[in-house]
């Protein structure tokens, strides 16, 4: 993709980061008439390359609807109305849409989401500098903010009324917050998920989140061809050490028998191990800098909350830019950081929940052996006879409801 010409000089809103947050929120104001660029550390391949999760809560269908991308989307995702939750050799069907009046979750995945975003961005003629090197912010604390960034080459600035840090975890907006300002809140968790793509029809019409006493596994897709498998292995493993033999012997075991007898194998086209972590950093506005998505948060992929926290912090964050250009009022500015780690918070408890229920920890870390193992199937056992467990569980997984 071309970087469109000419990078203004000045612009409203300066977007750093050009993931799903970046461009949906670029793409979000674009429409309501405010001024944005997008800079991008990388490569718009290298953007489309990372693969990442795949379960689209109600709230961020509803805003890629709004942004006008989700046309392939409701043509090519899949909507599904529960999960299975796998344990003691058996399944059992946890039912999202009637236990929450009627909610479901998308299944899409993030590339897919990047990819539409991307090409609304081109589309629509809007400013976006890909590979844009040692970007660095200045004066976020006063009203004359800037950014500045070297492309080609070449050394430029761009002043703006706000800043929007959407550069995720190891991203420069973070960085750039004097430490005595910030606090870190952050647990690692003793373990990573081994994850393959292969084109292999999923084993079930629904994801399957399974506790094993070899560890935990997940089954989930990105279409009715293409799956994307999850086991839980030790954090010293390397790609290299599991063939694609080996992943699907392992998560095979880790199944019900139904579930393993009926699995379909095939090569790998992708294969990576990610570690697991909880983190929060506070607040997440520091004067016209504000702070979105992986920048201010991560969650352990086991609630699929990462990629739908995003989108949340960026439905708090347009509605208070638009505010503030349609009304001059700051309210939603103002209150945004408050808002959104109300809703950050609830998300880190469920997705810690989920972790420490499905996972097996270590000796050393947290509840270990056979009396941790029999304290989850306890749990498990409670949660999938108790409709009221049951529903809180559905009501967090599909997506709580706003602060308006």
């Amino acid at each position: 993709m071309s970087t469109p010409t000419p990078i203004p000089h000045r612009t409203q809103v300066a977007i750093i980061g050009a993931g799903p947050s970046g461009l949906l929120l670029g793409q979000l104001l674009h429409k309501a008439g405010i001024d944005n660029v997008v800079l991008e550390a990388r490569s718009a391949e290298y953007v489309l390359g990372r693969i990442r999760a795949g379960v689209l809560e109600q709230v961020c269908v509803d805003l890629l609807d709004e942004a006008g991308v989700g046309e392939r989307m409701h043509r090519e995702g899949l909507v599904h109305g529960g999960i299975e939750l796998a344990f003691a050799g058996a399944r059992h069907r946890i039912d999202l849409q009637t236990l929450t009046g009627g909610k479901t979750v998308m299944v899409y995945g993030q590339t897919e989401v990047t990819r539409d975003l991307m090409d609304a961005r081109a589309a629509s003629g809007a400013p976006i500098v890909y590979e844009a090197a040692d970007v660095q912010l200045h004066d976020f604390d006063s009203a004359t903010p800037r950014v500045s960034y070297t492309h080609d080459g070449v050394r430029h600035e761009l002043a703006c009324d706000f800043i929007a840090g959407c550069d995720g975890f190891h991203g420069v907006c973070r960085a750039s917050i004097p430490k005595e300002r910030i606090q870190n809140f952050e647990r690692v968790y003793p373990f990573g998920w081994l994850g393959i793509l292969a084109d292999v029809p999923p084993v079930a019409d629904e994801l399957i989140y399974s506790n094993h006493a070899r560890g935990f596994a997940l089954c989930s897709m990105r279409s009715k061809s293409r799956v994307r498998h999850y086991v839980q292995c030790s954090l010293q493993d390397k790609v290299e050490d599991w063939s694609d033999a080996r992943f699907w012997d392992e998560l095979k075991s880790r199944l019900d028998p139904e579930a393993a007898e009926h699995m379909v194998t095939g090569p790998s086209i992708e294969k990576s191990i990610a570690p697991l972590r909880s983190f929060v950093a506070e607040p997440m506005r520091f004067g016209q800098l504000f702070l979105a998505g992986d920048a201010a948060h991560i969650v352990p992929p086991t609630g699929a909350k990462g990629l739908n926290l995003a989108a949340a912090d960026v439905r708090y964050l347009s509605r208070a830019f638009m505010e503030f250009y349609a009304d001059k009022r700051t309210a939603g500015i103002d209150d945004y950081s408050r808002k959104a780690l109300r809703r950050v918070w609830k998300a880190e408890r469920f997705s810690w929940y989920l972790t420490s229920l499905l996972h097996k920890f270590p000796a050393g870390a947290g509840d270990t052996g056979e009396f941790g193992h029999r304290m989850q199937t306890a749990e498990l056992d409670y949660l999938v006879h108790s409709t009221a467990a049951m529903t809180s569980l559905a009501e967090n997984y599909v997506g709580l409801p706003f602060e308006e």
